[in-house]
């Protein structure tokens, strides 16, 4: 009853606003054409003197966070949407209408167990900023460091779960009648969703997310991530640095400090790739309203990211998997796209790689035909995807965020240069990323990684083995004789295990010293590193 309630409110903001301007009624069968020219909502008049642009922004804010956090999303593609409605949406980053400061205050006392007063030498009344899940406020502590204040709007929780719970039925009907149901997995998008949504109405969970960035980022030139005072933070308030930086929505400012805006896109795809593959851990929620460019070197202008609510990560086979068909596309290498596709699991098992890989060429050929600085990497994916339909490709929901996120920086550099070439500035990153991570140094730390769990468990595999040979004589009579063979193997195992066990330190210090010794006297540390794998190979095949 929840949900259909909150779906009459949709359909009612929907109708007030006459959103029915946005639907493509020209490109409608007829019947639907006739189906939306009767409808209720024609019965209102279309609001004059209100742009429609506007009126999709007030009927966002009215619907709530989720609709307000969708229309972020859409205002970061400026080159997608027409102007008028682009620079509407964007109010919707950091000019949500705030609520009262009365109940700011209150809410900031309760959750502190103290009067403003006791803790800030001032609060500033009027925020800083509002947008859909919270607004901040500037203050000073008494310690004299200025601060911001950042309050969890009231009473959100439950019209997040509304809407979550209109979400998942909307989602299982899909999965139940549509053609595409399965492949999208719409109930593990919705659910990983509410995962997110929920965890940023946890500043506790923020505060973390913003310490763990910062640690990643320390004494780094590329970005800054405010200082958290833990004292003064609560699951619904959080008191974190001020930061003092121009909003990099604001085109005109930096032009006019005379920031070099090739190098603040360049810069900022690099933060995205170097949060993917060298942290496995990238902010989440990159629109304008949430980063700022300091006032330090115009020339290497320094990112300042805010509001870490939300935040992604990979595993390691995602990161492999991700990179190496990002290379592909980079290479226009579509059958090594094709196979990592298949190889992963993300299309329909018994896909043939050669039709995919026709597939493929056949989206993507006219699209490099153009110069690479006018590719839309966002555009490549959704066409991509709409030609994986056939091939039942699945929704991967462990990478929505990512994508997100992607279209997100590539929207955001484009308005900052349009002339921004994705696909150059990423590329040399994967390749220098793939070679760290398959290069001996990264082979020679797994191994000093993994060693120690294996020389602690080396001891026990034969009185594992030795247990199970004790449940193989349980077995009848004719099936122990294989029993006996096989614990006449333990014991022999067992003896063996310490010299074995001291065997392997002693080469794995010799291969260490020999790679040291050999490495100066060839043209590359691969060389040395081979010659003595295969030096360890032959020891370990004398037995």
């Amino acid at each position: 009853m929840a949900s259909l309630g909150r779906f009459l409110k949709i359909l009612y903001v929907f109708s007030k606003y006459r959103l029915d301007e946005f639907l493509p009624v020209h490109l409608l069968p007829w019947y639907l054409r006739l189906a939306v020219m009767l409808a209720p909502w024609r019965l209102n008049p279309l609001p004059k003197r209100v742009p429609k642009a506007k009126r999709l922004r007030l009927a966002l804010v009215a619907l709530g966070p989720i609709f307000i956090k969708f229309g972020q999303l859409l205002s970061t593609r400026k080159d997608l949407l027409p102007d008028d409605i682009a620079v509407e949406l964007a109010k919707l980053q950091d000019k949500v209408p705030p609520f009262a400061d009365d109940l700011a205050r209150q809410i900031i006392e309760t959750a502190l167990g103290a009067k403003l007063e006791q803790v800030f030498q001032s609060v500033e009344k009027s925020p800083l900023a509002s947008a859909s899940i919270a607004q901040v406020h500037g203050a000073i502590l008494k310690s004299g460091e200025a601060v911001v204040i950042k309050v969890i709007r009231p009473n959100l929780l439950s019209t997040i779960e509304n809407d979550l719970a209109l979400m998942i039925l909307m989602a299982r009907l899909l999965q139940r009648y549509s053609a595409d149901g399965r492949r999208l997995r719409p109930i593990e998008v919705v659910n990983d969703y509410r995962h997110t949504i929920l965890g940023e109405l946890d500043l506790m969970a923020e505060a973390a997310n913003a310490s763990q960035l910062k640690r990643n980022f320390k004494n780094s030139e590329l970005l800054h991530v405010p200082e958290v005072y833990w004292d003064y933070c609560r699951p619904n308030v959080m008191v974190m640095e001020r930061i003092y930086g121009t909003p990099i929505g604001n085109l005109h400012a930096l032009r006019e400090r005379k920031v070099n805006m090739q190098v603040l896109a360049e810069r900022g795809v690099e933060i995205f790739f170097t949060q993917v593959f060298r942290d496995s851990f990238f902010h989440a929620d990159m629109h304008p309203g949430n980063i700022f460019v300091a006032h330090n070197d115009p020339q290497a202008p320094q990112y300042i990211a805010i509001d870490c609510g939300i935040v992604g990560t990979l595993s390691e086979q995602d990161q492999d998997y991700l990179a190496r068909n990002l290379l592909a596309f980079f290479n226009q290498d579509y059958h090594e796209v094709a196979r990592l596709h298949v190889e992963s699991g993300w299309v329909g098992t018994g896909t043939a790689i050669n039709e995919f890989e026709a597939a493929i060429r056949s989206v993507c050929e006219p699209i490099f035909e153009k110069p690479l600085s006018e590719i839309s990497f966002g555009q490549l994916l959704l066409r991509l995807f709409q030609t994986a339909r056939r091939f039942d490709m699945q929704v991967q929901p462990q990478l929505v965020l990512l994508q997100k996120t992607l279209l997100n920086i590539e929207g955001l550099g484009r308005q900052l240069y349009p002339e921004l070439d994705l696909w150059q500035t990423g590329k040399p990153y994967l390749e220098n990323w793939m070679k760290q991570r398959l290069g001996p140094k990264a082979i020679w730390q797994e191994i000093r990684r993994q060693a120690p769990f294996w020389l602690k468990q080396g001891p026990g595999l034969p009185a594992m083995l030795h247990e199970g040979l004790k449940q193989i004589g349980q077995l009848p009579v004719h099936q122990q004789q294989i029993g006996l063979k096989l614990d006449a193997l333990s014991r022999s195992l067992e003896d063996n295990s310490r010299k074995q066990k001291a065997r392997i330190i002693g080469l794995i210090i010799s291969a260490t010293g020999l790679c040291s010794l050999l490495t100066p006297f060839l043209w590359s540390p691969q060389i040395s590193f081979g010659i003595v794998a295969a030096g360890l190979l032959w020891i370990a095949l004398r037995g």
